[in-house]
């Protein structure tokens, strides 16, 4: 990976410099607790993990995103976080991973979407460019343990591997046919970060692959709504270089496994996400 280097053939386009951020102040349910909570949402097409639940009349908040100030301004901290919710004399315990994405979450989170968190957010935004790479600054924090799976019951458990944290992009090329949503890969880009940095990283340039990539198709893990406004999956079926774009998805977590697992305290940290286009082409 190479640093940042612009020149007269290239341009650059900002896509969130975490400068902007809106929040809510939400007050859980008694039961656990009747904390005040604020959830943060970056600025922009931009969602994040942060979730409000009501799911048989309780609610409850999960923040594993916030600001955090860098310099005179402020960038994205995300963190994986082993949640700890009392209720009735029973400690159940949650793994909520840090990640920012461009989509949607829908507002409130049911009993039907805590099984799949994947269900509640839209995933992608209409975008038709061709960028060269992602370009970011990121610090990260990764620990040498085993991962856990704990999905809010009272046990936790360990499994095999790593965590690490990841950055992800998909160009896709998508359509609709009897209410499936289909999608050409157009383009690819992930990164898993590994190991913890010293410091900022700055100007990390990703470069695009388009066409075939070792990255494996999407089939069931990212969703978004048709045209009825149902909530499916988005089914990519080939990698296509020559078709052009329509949607844009950009991911970036303090983890890389499947919902409820992962590794505690984690955290990546992210700024200045920007685009790279070559305008000799």
């Amino acid at each position: 990976m190479a640093a940042l280097s612009v020149t007269a053939q290239e341009r650059i386009e900002v896509l969130n410099d975490f400068e902007t951020w809106t929040e809510r102040s939400i007050k859980e349910s008694a039961i656990i607790g009747g904390k005040t909570k604020t959830l943060y949402k970056p600025g922009g097409v931009w969602g994040c993990s942060n979730a409000y639940a009501k799911v048989m009349g309780v609610e409850k908040v999960s923040v594993s995103v916030t600001p955090e100030k860098r310099g005179i301004g402020t960038c994205c901290r995300m963190e994986s976080t082993l949640e700890i919710v009392s209720a009735i004399g029973i400690n159940f315990k949650a793994l909520a991973t840090g990640s920012i994405y461009t989509g949607k979450m829908v507002d409130v989170i049911s009993s039907k979407q805590t099984s799949d968190p994947n269900s509640a957010i839209d995933m992608g935004i209409p975008f038709t460019g061709r960028p060269t790479a992602l370009i970011l600054d990121y610090k990260a924090l990764i620990k040498d343990e085993k991962a856990v799976y704990a999905p809010a019951k009272t046990q936790v458990k360990e499994v095999e591997g790593r965590d690490a944290g990841i950055i992800t992009l998909f160009l896709q090329h998508r359509w609709e046919e009897n209410g499936h949503v289909y999608a050409y890969r157009v383009g690819t880009i992930q990164k898993k970060i590994t190991q913890s940095t010293d410091d900022w990283k700055n100007d990390f340039r990703i470069p695009v692959i388009y066409g075939k990539s070792s990255v494996a198709l999407a089939k069931n893990n990212q969703k978004t709504h048709n045209s009825k406004g149902d909530m499916v999956p988005i089914e990519e079926v080939d990698y296509r270089a020559d078709v052009e774009p329509t949607h844009l998805i950009i991911q970036i977590s303090a983890g890389c496994m499947p919902p409820f697992t992962g590794c505690p305290g984690n955290i990546v940290w992210c700024d200045n996400i920007r685009l790279e286009y070559d305008n000799a082409k």
